[in-house]
Order: C-alpha cells, then structure tokens, then sequence
C-alpha cells in the first residue's frame, strides 16, 4: 500500500522552556516506522535554546512555531487547527515514544476496529535521564468507569481519531491539568475507547518541575468539575476519591520522612 493511501497521522508537540528533554521527543517521533506522519511543534516562545534544538530537525518536522501562548491547552488546540490528519495524537516535550512501532500499531489497530474512538497502551515511568522507575497502571475503561475517577490512560499513548474532535473538541481552556481526562470523558460518550494490554508504546518523565509532580490536587479538583458539570452527584466513587487522596497523601509523605 503506497503511503498516500494509509491514514495521515498527526502529532502535536506542545512545548515551553524543555529544551534538555526536548530532542529526545522529537527523535522518538522522527524514528516512528509509519511512514505517513504530520508532525507539529507547537512552542510558546522558549528562551532555553528549545528552537535552536527544533531548527535542528526543521527539515524532518511538517511545521513548527515559537510563539506566545496561554500555555499547554491553549498550544494543543492550535497545532491541532493546523492539523489535517485522520488520528491524532499529542507527545509532552518531555515525554517520548518507547518503541519505533508505536505509531503503526495505534493505526493498525483503529484502521482493523473502525467501531472503536481512541486507543492506548501501556507506558512506562522514566526519570530525568530516561531510566525506567516504574509502569503507568493502565487498565481497560469505558464511559461509565471514566466517570467514578476510574481513569488509566496514559495521555502519552492514546490515539484518536480526528473526527471526534472535529466534533467535541477542541480542548476546555480553562484545565490546565485534566484538559485529557475531559476530552476522553467526552469521546468515550460516543464511542468506545480500547486498551491494548502487552504494549508498551510510551514513557511518561517524571521530574522535579513536570505538571504531575507540580499539580496533582489541582488536576483531581479539574476532574471534579468534569463530574459536577456532567451532573455527576456527591455520592460518586470520584468525590471519595478525592478526599481519601487528601488524607492519605500527606499522612502517606510524613510516613516516608519519618521512616
């Protein structure tokens, strides 16, 4: 099948002030085996050297800018405007594809299960320097699981097709941490999502000044206004979660300290 025939998949790179992280993610997309990728950085006007490491491989990326923005969200929707590919995808400039194969497996997939919205697969933890330090506990979820916090999809793996954007998205600008979680809430009210176990297609960095490091209470109270606005009661597993979160965690750190 000549490449034109094969879906065009675009990738989207948001990036601000990661230039240490950011040629890593970049070579991990560059290295993909499917051979039909729109690739877009979008950058935020960095001052760290990111765009001397982007026009590095400017010949080898569809399109990029450097330009002021309101931050993450605000970056995704736009290089998603500019995006023309039939599935969609978004890789942190901090974070990086795990195997060559990632992107034809993701399209391999939703071209044999047309029924299905969005795909995912596991991912690894990695530190500052790219070792591995643990695995993202993905599972299998679905609308109603979605709904209760029950959420375990790495961001850094899902792939989803365009047309569910073109009509519920683009992304809520005012999350700035849970802007997936409420687009995958909404796609999977239409149709289903679907993770592949035994995949390992991306690794997740975590580091001293990542968002999940940084923002871990404000991403649950964004969640949480997914479930209210949704009608979502008091009573739900997810607003129990939350609180027990908010017990646990700091009982859990002082634990750690004093042992």
């Amino acid at each position: 099948m000549k490449p034109g025939a094969l879906p065009l998949v675009s990738i989207i790179t948001p990036s601000f002030n990661q230039a240490k992280f950011l040629e890593e993610t970049i070579l991990s997309v560059l290295k993909q085996t499917y051979p039909h990728i729109e690739y877009i950085i979008m950058d935020g006007g960095s001052t760290d050297g990111s765009v001397d490491v982007i026009k590095k491989y400017e010949g080898q990326i569809t399109a990029w800018v450097s330009e002021q923005d309101k931050g993450q969200t605000d970056a995704i929707n736009k290089g998603f405007n500019r995006a023309s590919g039939d599935i969609l995808a978004w890789i942190n400039s901090d974070d990086t594809y795990a195997s060559p194969q990632t992107v034809a497996d993701a399209v391999n997939f939703l071209v044999s299960n047309p029924e299905v919205a969005m795909v995912y697969a596991d991912c690894n933890f990695i530190d500052e320097t790219g070792n591995v330090i643990g695995k993202f506990a993905s599972r299998q979820t679905d609308y109603a699981k979605l709904r209760t916090g029950y959420v375990h999809i790495p961001q850094q793996t899902m792939f989803f097709r365009a047309n569910y954007w073109k009509e519920l998205g683009p992304l809520d600008p005012s999350f700035y941490f849970a802007m997936d979680y409420d687009l995958w809430v909404r796609i999977a009210k239409h149709a289903p999502l679907q993770y592949l176990s035994g995949k390992t297609w991306a690794n997740f960095r975590i580091h001293t000044s990542s968002k999940t490091n940084v923002n871990d209470e404000r991403g649950w109270k964004e969640m949480l206004r997914v479930h209210y606005r949704d009608g979502g009661s008091v009573f739900s597993p997810i607003v129990a979660k939350y609180y027990l979160r908010k017990i646990i965690g700091p009982l859990w750190k002082w634990r750690i300290k004093k042992t």
